[in-house]
Formats: structure tokens, C-alpha cells, sequence
């Protein structure tokens, strides 16, 4: 894809998410060294850009840039010299191995809140190894740990038991913050169709959401 391509397609994203209301954004792009290694002040410059080409179009919503970490050693490195991007309250996402759970968590979850960052853990509905151990999200949450749900996993995207876990997730007012996961246009569908879910709208109602205190 050329750079005008990829400009345009995110803001199609952009438009599209907006159309449902969605006014003011965060972008996550993941950092993961080996796979997306992408370094803090590039995400920032070409952030720059997107808002340009908002302006440009004239479409009126605010746009911001973070990050979602992938909770390696890189991370850690980073953590270590405070190089992470942040959002509202020094919030920081971070998100985990599919596969198990990394044997640092607990280490890196010591270390950015010694640092005065506060961790948000992403898409906690989508890690298999913590569904039969539901405590885990619990302690988690009484850790000053806070859970960010996928609009997707609501709409079954990834499947019926990571849709279960995101149903308990709110039932048991565990989740702080909910994020689009929307990376293509085909997302945007998905997360209309979300819009009805009996239980995002509980979660929406509820005083437990907190991306409202995002907002600049």
C-alpha cells in the first residue's frame, strides 16, 4: 500500500466510526519489536499528518495517538526509561501473549504503577488460559488493573466463548474501557451491529465505563 492509500483508509475508518456517533479517538497502533516495530515519535509525527488530513476534509473529531504494548522485554526496556506514549490520566494499554501468561505481568504491572502510570490491560476477554480461572481478572481489577473490552468481541468475532467471557466481564463490573479493535472497514459493520448488544448497553449505562474521562 502507498502512504496515500493507507491515508485514506484511515480516514474512511475514521468517517465510518463517526457516522455512529463515535466523535472523539485514540489510536492504539500496536509495538511489538519483532512484528510491529514501531517506535513512539514516528506514531506521533505521522499522527500529526492524520489530524492535517481531518482538518483538510473537514471532519470534525478529535484524533489522538498512543500505543498497545505487547508486554515483552522491549516493553520493559521502554517502561524503564519512561518512553511510552500515554493517554487521559498517564493511562497506558498493554496486552499480553495469546498463548500463556508472560511470567513478568505481575513485575511489569509493579513497575508502571511505581512509575505513576496506570495500566490498562487489553482485550482480557481474548486470553484462553484465563477463562477457567475467572479470579484472575478479579485480582487483577483490585490491583488498580483496568480491563479494556473489544467492541468485537461483544459481536462474537472471535468466538462464542470469548463472547461469554466479555458478557461476564460486565456483569461482574469488571470492565473500565471499551476499544473499537476496528484495523479494517469491514470492522465498522461489526461494530454496528454490536450497538444493539443488551449487554454494551448495560455497560454504557453503568458508572463502571470510564472513556468518557478521555475526552480533551
Amino acid at each position: 500500500m502507498t502512504g496515500l492509500t493507507l491515508m485514506n483508509d484511515t480516514i474512511l475508518l475514521i468517517q465510518g466510526l463517526s457516522r455512529l456517533g463515535i466523535k472523539h479517538f485514540i489510536t492504539t497502533p500496536h509495538i511489538m519489536r519483532d512484528i510491529y516495530p514501531n517506535v513512539g515519535s514516528n506514531l506521533l509525527a505521522e499522527g500529526e499528518k492524520v489530524k492535517q488530513e481531518l482538518k483538510n476534509r473537514g471532519v470534525d473529531v478529535t484524533f489522538q495517538v498512543a500505543a498497545e504494548y505487547y508486554l515483552d522485554d522491549h516493553f520493559m526496556g521502554l517502561l524503564s526509561k519512561r518512553d511510552l506514549l500515554t493517554f487521559g490520566d498517564n493511562y497506558v494499554l498493554f496486552e499480553l501473549s495469546f498463548m500463556q501468561e508472560p511470567p513478568i505481568l505481575q513485575e511489569a504491572i509493579f513497575e508502571m504503577q511505581s512509575a505513576g502510570y496506570k495500566p490498562i490491560l487489553a482485550h482480557p476477554e481474548r486470553y484462553l488460559y484465563y477463562h477457567n480461572s475467572f479470579e484472575v481478572y478479579e485480582n487483577l481489577h483490585k490491583q488498580g488493573v483496568f480491563l479494556q473490552l473489544n467492541l468485537n468481541s461483544l459481536a462474537g468475532q472471535y468466538s462464542p466463548h470469548v463472547k461469554k467471557t466479555s458478557e461476564k466481564l460486565i456483569e461482574c463490573q469488571l470492565i473500565s474501557f471499551l476499544g473499537s479493535d476496528c484495523h479494517h472497514l469491514g470492522h465498522i459493520a461489526l461494530s454496528e451491529q454490536v450497538l444493539s448488544n443488551p449487554y454494551l448497553k448495560d455497560l454504557i449505562s453503568s458508572d463502571n465505563l470510564l472513556n468518557h474521562t478521555l475526552i480533551q
